[in-house]
């Protein structure tokens, strides 16, 4: 076997095993953080409380208690945060992105069933799709139509059945799919790198000079969370959509992705609600009754 080759394949396993454990990592956080904040009691009357609760794990109980104001200073320089599990999943993936499907372009990338198109191209557009979204996305979270959640949650679904259209018009579908998947998990990375974290430091920093911080750095940090919180669902479906063929590679691959963001959406949106003690159980049975219609109607209209 050759040296290149060989190297390659082991930094690929690599990459996908390191890619995987650090989005599970990112992944929990998210669940944890959103269902404490939701959890947690918040009423109580108190100018540093803003909620408490408690956990059991490993045979302990855990105090948990949200702050109004900042801890006393020689708690800051050891916070945790959580921010590098978020970095490595990107990293590990745009070099997966890179070894695998830019380096084999030609192939993995360009269907000439679809599109006569040179690899190049194709990676080029790939490029543009992760910077033109982010910053679609980053605009429409800093006007006016966040503060519409409804409003902003359809605009963010029309485009994103516009993309899965015009991917399926452009490259093979296997890669369409996965760069739907792409564009998501860019957004997700973006929320934590351009908003979550520098929020944080310049209110860590805010805290070091003795400053009341700006609490509107914590309620867009938490909003870019939640949004991550509800692409979860949707970006592991497409991780592992090299499993199954039967959806990738069906003639109306597009609307079926569509259909199943709206079907982990509204699973995650029961969880949610279900961490604030609203139990909306028809969402749940909702979402599950529209995953097996789907699935009876991919049996009756195949390829």
């Amino acid at each position: 076997m050759d040296f290149l080759p060989y190297t390659l394949k082991w930094l690929e396993l690599i990459l996908r095993w390191s890619h995987v454990l650090f989005s599970i990592l990112w992944v929990g956080n998210s669940f944890l953080f959103n269902y404490l904040d939701n959890k947690l009691n918040k009423n109580i009357s108190s100018e540093d409380i803003d909620g408490e609760g408690y956990l059991m794990h490993s045979g302990y109980y855990y105090k948990l208690t949200r702050l109004k104001k900042s801890p006393p200073i020689q708690y800051l320089a050891n916070l945790v945060i959580f921010k590098w599990q978020s970095y490595l999943t990107f990293i590990t993936g745009i070099l997966l992105l890179i070894i695998i499907y830019y380096y084999n372009s030609g192939i993995l990338m360009v269907d000439k069933k679809v599109l006569q198109i040179s690899p190049i191209y194709a990676i080029l557009i790939s490029v543009l799709s992760l910077i033109v979204s982010w910053f679609i996305y980053d605009f429409l979270c800093k006007s006016k139509l966040i503060n519409n959640n409804i409003l902003f949650s359809l605009i963010i679904f029309i485009l994103l059945t516009m993309i899965s259209f015009i991917f399926t018009k452009i490259f093979g579908p296997k890669f369409a799919f996965l760069s739907v998947g792409l564009i998501i998990a860019t957004n997700m990375f973006g929320n934590v790198f351009t908003v979550i974290i520098p929020n944080q430091m310049n209110i860590i920093n805010s805290s070091k000079r003795n400053e009341k911080f700006d609490l509107s750095l914590s309620l867009t940090a938490k909003q870019r969370s939640i949004h991550n919180n509800y692409s979860t669902f949707l970006v592991l479906f497409i991780m592992l959509s090299g499993h199954y063929s039967f959806i990738v590679y069906h003639k109306y691959n597009w609307l079926i992705l569509s259909l199943v963001a709206l079907i982990s959406v509204a699973a995650r949106h029961y969880f949610n609600l279900r961490g604030r003690n609203i139990h909306r159980l028809y969402i749940l049975i909702s979402s599950i009754l529209s995953l097996i219609v789907l699935a009876v109607l991919l049996l009756i209209f195949k390829n």
